[in-house]
């Protein structure tokens, strides 16, 4: 009885992140009317996207490592734990290997802020990553594991490239993926802190 409530969990969570990715891909061609961008400190959303993915994180054994994330930036809480969902979701998705990992780290570089993560998932052939960010686009992953829609990586450019944040993706097949957000300086952003 346990396992098929697991089960009903599991299709519930997959149905909520559905309906979470059409909501926010209504709402992206507008998130200028639908944000606040202030100062925000990024380990208070990573914390948030993890506790909201701990019950697949726990069941599929995946360690989060978390490094150097005490780093604040000017954003919009809500559209950064959106991003940071379909990054982690895509991470845990494509996941096969038995020690499986995601790293999570902030490096500072030029007055910006970078947010890194990082899987040592089955990674990205090379024909497939430069077309992840458009829209619909499942690739050969999408359609070997059956449960992609090709729209979360190209709402999260969408929403990086309205909220000033640089978005860039690199991957090596069998060994894993690097998605990295970069923040600009402070001086983007015209707001009281």
């Amino acid at each position: 009885m346990a396992n098929q409530d697991d089960n009903n969990n599991q299709e519930i969570e997959k149905v909520e992140g559905f309906i979470e990715q059409v909501l926010f891909y209504a709402r992206s061609s507008t998130v200028e009317r639908d944000y606040i961008i202030k100062k925000i400190p990024l380990k208070n959303s990573i914390n948030s996207v993890i506790r909201k993915n701990a019950n697949i994180l726990i069941e599929k054994r995946v360690k989060i490592q978390l490094e150097d994330i005490e780093k604040k930036v000017y954003c919009d809480s809500k559209w950064i734990e959106f991003i940071l969902q379909q990054i982690i979701s895509n991470s845990v998705k494509y996941m096969d290997k038995d020690e499986k990992y995601i790293k999570i780290r902030c490096l500072e570089k030029d007055k910006n802020i970078i947010l890194k993560i990082l899987d040592n998932g089955i990674g990205i052939s090379e024909k497939s990553i430069e077309k992840v960010f458009e829209k619909g686009y499942t690739g050969e992953n999408g359609r070997k594991y059956n449960n992609s829609t090709g729209m979360g990586l190209y709402i999260v450019k969408g929403l990086c490239d309205q909220l000033g944040h640089h978005l860039t993706i690199t991957s090596k097949e069998n060994i894993g993926t690097d998605v990295a957000v970069t923040f600009g300086g402070n001086d983007y952003y015209l707001v009281d802190e």
